[in-house]
């Protein structure tokens, strides 16, 4: 054979494994989420690759054949067209045999696998697309060899007990790093980003997160006077109140919402807070309830309002929609006094009530522990400390230091968080 004509086959060779190679990382690393969008367009190419997926075996055969018979194939020409060559050359058969594999193996790395996969990996779905039905025409061609291969191979991870399903399940954290690529490519704008990952923390916080505490609850008395009752409620401009019986926040029989009692009072009606037009009845749900409950509790209910009890029975807070829709909003809701307040770039205001989650995002701390026991800066303070916290207390964790500012009976009201590692540069 002819050098020339020698040239000519390691060249259709080099073609034919650097379409086979693109193939391979395109069909294998095409994303499944692109090319359902892609079916769900018309076409129907995307979802030829998406069963190919499900079922690589047939195509992993078939591509290991194709490539290892081509790869034979080049060694046995290039060896037998190079060498006659360069023993003249050189004047050494070893020498010539070694030079003539090397610029043979050489021309395969770069040109028949190195640059179709790097191809391949940065366009794959458009590889996949243009490669699938060349792809199932070979394996059409092949189906005997797939048979005695795949079956085989098929056999021995059985007696392994190795399963080679392929598993697409899409997980939370998936989703987190897809979030976190698109914001950083700008695909995703700061605040859609931070809306989206509200949503997915909304099934992780529970409603005790985000509640109006119980020693924060404006509530009356059966038997308020219509005076008393209208001083708070401009005192306290909450739009419901709750009403019990003997002044007993266990013994809650509904709420009056404030609008409706007070245009009552402008037209000079009688008012009572035990009237059938104006008590409605409160809706009750557990402690234990995530945020994502209780956004379907009050979709499916037609509420707005609820009492949150423990499992004591005992009344812990209330809840609003818009105390949850706050969690998703996150810093687009204008709030009347914020939480947290950044003094200096290494310190901040802490409001004792503030919830962990919105302290680890808005201070940037990490591997705060056991934050299962625990839901507000103050849990974590207590849980710290092992004891009842009083003024002047401090911890030091995860390069922060804790201080209490101020305390109210058992009550933690503020601290000044510092980051430490900033402070030592």
């Amino acid at each position: 054979m002819s050098l020339a004509t020698a040239s000519l086959f390691i060249i259709i060779l080099i073609a034919i494994s650097a379409v086979v190679s693109s193939s391979e990382l395109g069909l294998a690393s095409a994303r499944k989420i692109k090319l359902q969008i892609l079916a769900k367009d018309g076409d129907i190419r995307a979802l030829e690759v998406l069963t190919m997926q499900e079922h690589p075996g047939s195509f992993i055969t078939v591509v290991q054949v194709a490539l290892n018979a081509v790869a034979i194939l080049a060694g046995v020409i290039g060896e037998a067209a190079l060498s006659p060559y360069l023993f003249e050359l050189i004047g050494h058969e070893a020498i010539a045999s070694v030079i003539s594999f090397i610029l043979v193996t050489s021309a395969f790395v770069l040109f028949a696998d190195l640059m179709p996969k790097r191809l391949a990996m940065s366009h794959s779905e458009a590889v996949a697309l243009r490669m699938v039905r060349p792809m199932l025409f070979l394996i059409f061609i092949f189906k005997p060899l797939i048979w005695v291969f795949d079956g085989a191979a098929d056999s021995l991870f059985k007696l392994m007990g190795i399963s080679t399903v392929r598993k697409d399940e899409l997980t939370s954290e998936d989703i987190y790093a897809v979030m976190d690529a698109g914001a950083e490519a700008g695909v995703l704008k700061h605040h859609e980003h931070h809306l989206i990952e509200n949503i997915f923390e909304m099934q992780e916080r529970t409603v005790t997160s985000v509640m109006t505490t119980r020693e924060q609850i404006v509530y009356f008395d059966s038997s308020a006077s219509n005076e008393h009752v209208v001083d708070t409620m401009i005192d306290a401009p909450h739009h419901k109140f709750l009403v019990c019986l003997e002044d007993d926040l266990e013994q809650i029989i509904g709420y009056v919402e404030s609008r409706q009692y007070l245009a009552l009072i402008l037209k000079q009606q009688q008012v009572s807070l035990t009237a059938q037009s104006l008590l409605r009845p409160a809706l009750f749900i557990p402690d234990t309830l995530s945020l994502f409950e209780m956004l379907e509790t009050f979709k499916s209910t037609g509420s707005d309002f609820a009492v949150i009890v423990n499992e004591y029975a005992m009344v812990v807070g209330v809840i609003t929609l818009k105390d949850v829709m706050s969690i998703v909003m996150g810093e687009l809701v204008t709030v009347e006094e914020q939480a947290i307040v950044q003094r200096t770039d290494n310190s901040w205001l802490v409001d004792g009530m503030t919830p962990i989650e919105d302290v680890i995002r808005a201070l940037g701390i990490i591997n705060l522990p056991n934050s299962e026991n625990y839901e507000t800066i103050s849990g974590f303070m207590m849980y710290m400390l092992r004891k009842i916290p009083k003024k002047t207390d401090i911890i030091e964790h995860a390069g922060f230091h804790f201080e209490i500012l101020d305390t109210e009976r058992l009550k933690i009201n503020q601290l000044l968080v510092t980051k430490l590692q900033d402070e030592q540069k």
